[in-house]
């Protein structure tokens, strides 16, 4: 297998994951005065943009058909 295909292969799968997977995120909030400290962790599970995934599959597409004609 060529390393363009392979490439090519990783990425329209990647494209295709994040249709259906969220990327977890979280963060802390919190306030400090002296030795005491008071916080707040909050954690979101936000997906990527569809234009992002759309743009992952047909660049990974592209370049599976380009790297796979070059024989």
């Amino acid at each position: 297998m060529k390393p363009l295909f392979g490439i090519g292969i990783v990425v329209l799968v990647l494209g295709i994951v994040t249709f259906f997977v969220p990327i977890p995120r979280s963060e802390h909030h919190g306030v400090s005065a002296g030795d005491f400290h008071v916080g707040v962790t909050t954690e979101q599970s936000e997906r990527v943009p569809l234009a992002v995934s759309l743009v992952l599959v047909v660049v990974g597409a592209g370049i599976t058909i380009s790297a796979r004609g070059k024989n």
